[in-house]
């Protein structure tokens, strides 16, 4: 199957190589997005196991998680927090959640599962001009948006007990998704824990295992990973450090792997890349890597 056949994209102008857009297996909207999300208050959600990933986000203090075990078989939920459209992606080949302002341009964007690939990592689409946009890019890579960036909101990856405890007014997206699957088994298996990658990349470290978990930052274009066996390495709760002039704290709890980055002056969270190492490096092969010291 050739790129340009990919699932009906005009793949004639992108920013990436043409040849690099490979088909992932299944077709437009194969993996169907969550459109009509339903909640449930944080304080009425059974039978979710304590270790139980979630993506939270939270806008004007109000605060969502997103099971991981939901997001394995839809990887995109379109929403609205607090009046913003928002759209919520996971890459489950990539392990990497990354939250994105709907609006674009002045107009609100639907965004679906191409069924297509770029480095492993999925390629959204969203269903106004059907260009193709990039998560971990964060930028559309065809179409009538080609170059055009989404603005990244500060999506944390954790426990279910520790955003439960953190966030017992808040809300979970339901199972009820209008989709039979069992959402209690993962279509990947073990592949989190494989140093399998089943599509190509272009770039390649050996440094780490290839699903090491890292918080990657950007910059301003000058990028930085905090693999999380460094960061338990280092042992205590924050490390500062500092990545283009900008002074940073990375808070790291050894006990539930998770991860977030503030602004050491304003103490703002900062968007950042919860995700394996082979795919931060394969976007960004000139990244800096933290080293425990």
């Amino acid at each position: 199957m050739l790129a340009h056949a990919g699932n009906g994209f005009d793949l004639s102008k992108t920013s990436i190589p043409q040849e690099e857009i490979l088909p992932g297996g299944p077709p437009r909207d194969g993996i169907p997005s969550i459109d009509d999300p339903k909640f449930i208050p944080a304080q009425q959600v059974g039978g979710m196991r304590a270790e139980e990933q979630v993506l939270s986000l939270t806008i004007d203090g109000r605060t969502r998680a997103y099971p991981i075990s939901i997001l394995n078989w839809h990887e995109i939920v379109n929403d609205e927090i607090a009046g913003k459209p928002v759209v919520i992606s996971y890459c489950p080949l990539c392990g990497t959640g990354m939250a994105f302002s709907a609006e674009v341009k002045g107009k609100v964007l639907d965004f679906g599962v191409s069924g297509l690939l770029y480095n492993s990592d999925v390629l959204l689409y969203d269903r106004e001009t059907e260009s193709l946009w990039s998560q971990l890019k964060k930028e559309a890579v065809s179409g009538p948006q080609i170059g055009t960036q989404l603005e990244m909101l500060p999506l944390v990856q954790m426990t279910w007990s520790e955003w439960k405890r953190r966030f017992p007014m808040g809300e979970v997206l339901s199972r009820d998704t209008g989709y039979r699957r069992n959402y209690d088994m993962s279509p990947y298996g073990s592949y989190d824990e494989s140093p399998m990658i089943y599509f190509p990349v272009e770039f390649l470290s050996q440094a780490y295992h290839p699903k090491e978990r890292v918080i990657g930052v950007d910059i301003d274009g000058h990028y930085k990973a905090y693999p999380f066996a460094e960061l338990a390495r280092f042992g205590g709760d924050e490390v500062i450090d500092q990545v283009n002039g900008v002074k940073l704290k990375i808070r790291y709890n050894t006990m539930t792997r998770t991860a977030e980055v503030f602004d050491a002056q304003s103490g703002e969270v900062i968007p950042a890349v919860n995700g394996f190492w082979f795919a931060w490096f394969t976007f960004h092969p000139k990244t800096d890597v933290y080293k425990s010291p």
